[in-house]
């Protein structure tokens, strides 16, 4: 590979958050559809179905799988960006992370070579952002244990002061009580 076709292929980056605006939510896996990664990769949907469909033993369902009709009407009322385009009488293809590294295999081009290593790199920002919620909401739980610690050790103070206040109450009433008898 010579300079020339590595500074073209570095021109053609994607922004992150184009990427990242093309993964769903589905079965609870994230997921890229077939036409979305055809328009990164800069192929026809059609010819990338063909080359998945040709190499089928590379994409288990873990991989890969093929939206029902009713998940498909419910990913396009959830999205936007789905609603919009023709109508198709395929079903698309649902591709997981694993998925989208083996096209790499079927789709052997710079471009797409260059867009997986991309996507790829978005999903494991994913999966940081995701491990970083977890570690924050881990964290703010043992600060709520430690606040209703401290909320229980405030009151016991307070309870502690107010006692002290009564019995200084009662102290001061009784210096200032008339005494009977003789001085």
């Amino acid at each position: 590979m010579n300079v020339e076709s590595i500074e073209r292929i570095n021109s053609l980056a994607i922004p992150d958050e184009v990427v990242m605006s093309k993964i769903y939510v589905i079965r609870k896996l994230k997921v890229m559809l077939d036409k979305d990664l055809a328009v990164l990769y800069g192929i026809e949907t059609k010819r990338l179905k063909e080359q998945v469909r040709r190499n089928r033993e590379r994409f288990p369902p873990d991989f890969m799988f093929e939206l029902s009709d009713k998940e498909f009407s419910q990913v396009k009322h959830s999205y936007e960006n789905l609603g919009r385009g023709g109508h198709t009488k395929y079903h698309p293809f649902a591709f997981t992370e694993y998925g989208v590294l083996m096209l790499s295999t079927v789709l052997n081009s710079e471009l797409a070579i260059k867009v997986n290593i991309q996507i790829i790199r978005v999903y494991i920002y994913i999966r940081e952002i995701g491990s970083l919620q977890k570690d924050i909401l881990d964290r703010m739980d043992g600060m709520d244990e430690k606040l209703a610690e401290c909320d229980d050790k405030i009151m016991l103070l307070y309870e502690h002061i107010r006692q002290f206040e009564h019995l200084k109450q009662q102290e001061l009433e009784r210096k200032n009580r008339r005494h009977i008898g003789f001085k």
